[in-house]
């Protein structure tokens, strides 16, 4: 795909900045007045809210677009603001916002999706697009694939963290490691860090922007409200424009590349070890499965089941309180050891699924 960008890359960062939701016009209005200052890219404010329970606010709805209309005539700020399905579609092109934004709640929906891209078939108007609620990569690819495919080239993304069950210090988990494949595998995408929904709180917004900064991503979406704890949605989350403009000050940008023959030497060596590594550590977990394997004939031949609750749970907490002795957070080793007791159990099963073979033979 030839994804073009919506934003000029050589301004860094991309901002996106406003309400989490439109409210009154007045909200609208002052926030954008005081954002203007900060030369952002896009100003952003959500007019129809795809809230968990019913009775909560979802948003002033179609008139709040005459909202943003007023702000782009006053401050001469673009807009942006998020659809969910053709109606939305249809209303925001009416009112001249600029770039379009689905939310993730959408993105998890092949058919809405696919409904927008049907909507916006023979406009030009960009589109943003934030990852799914849940971890999976391919319906964040889906997403852009369906509108590319509708004629829409100026696409970007929003990484604004997944749904995690369990107590976690954010709001939305980042796993920072699936927006980068997403870069991997299309590298002119642009990707806004929404620094607000993966936190969900006012006091780590910084270390998260500085975060995604270091990870080379190419901005930042943040929700900023004149009077954030009167918000009427996600308050805890929203900043005032004064600190948001520190935030944005204390930022640290690092260089892509550098032709430093130091640093490219030292870094050549190093890289060079981390590959050892890691051709000792696939050399390992391929021992590790054959152990696995024998076991699985071992519990064949007694009909005992691969899954064994106590074994894993030992397994997992032993290695979890040794993590730190190795510089190692217990959450990746986690991860890690959930991925290889899988990998061991799909081994396993491949054993129970085969024909006993006598030993003696």
């Amino acid at each position: 795909m030839n994804i073009q960008p919506i934003f000029d890359k050589k301004k860094r960062p991309i901002v996106i900045a406003g309400p989490c939701s439109a409210e009154t016009r007045e909200q609208v209005l002052q926030t954008a007045r005081n954002l203007a200052p900060l030369d952002i890219d896009l100003y952003r404010a959500g007019i129809w809210k795809p809230r968990t329970r019913p009775d909560s606010f979802e948003g002033v709805g179609r008139k709040g677009l005459a909202w943003l209309q007023e702000v782009k005539q006053e401050t001469g700020l673009k807009v942006t603001t998020e659809v969910a399905n053709r109606e939305h579609v249809f209303e925001a092109l009416k009112h001249g916002v600029d770039v379009l934004w689905i939310g993730a709640r959408t993105t998890v929906n092949p058919f809405s999706v696919q409904e927008i891209a049907d909507a916006l078939e023979g406009t030009k108007i960009p589109v943003i697009v934030k990852n799914p609620i849940n971890p999976d990569l391919k319906l964040w690819m889906g997403a852009l694939e369906r509108l590319y495919k509708a004629g829409l080239e100026q696409l970007a993304v929003i990484h604004r963290g997944f749904s995690f069950h369990g107590q976690s210090s954010f709001r939305n988990v980042p796993r920072w490691q699936i927006p980068i494949e997403l870069k991997r595998q299309f590298p002119n995408i642009e990707i806004i860090c929404d620094n607000s929904h993966i936190c969900g709180r006012r006091d780590t917004l910084q270390a998260v922007a500085q975060q995604a900064m270091d990870l080379n991503f190419d901005g930042l979406m943040t929700e900023v409200h004149p009077t954030p704890d009167e918000a009427w949605s996600d308050a805890a989350q929203q900043i005032t424009p004064a600190q948001f403009k520190d935030l944005l000050g204390e930022l640290v940008f690092r260089n892509v590349e550098t032709d430093n023959p130091e640093f490219l030497e030292s870094l050549e060596h190093l890289r060079h070890e981390i590959d050892e590594i890691d051709g000792e550590l696939l050399r390992l977990l391929g021992a590790r499965m054959k152990l696995a394997e024998r076991i699985g004939t071992y519990k064949k031949k007694n009909n005992i089941s691969i899954l064994q609750p106590t074994r894993w749970n030992e397994i997992l907490e032993h290695a979890q309180q040794r993590a730190a002795a190795h510089g190692l957070s217990p959450d990746f080793v986690s991860v890690f050891l959930k991925s290889v007791h899988q990998e061991s159990i799909n081994h396993q099963n491949m054993v129970m699924n085969q024909p006993l073979v006598d030993e003696k033979e």
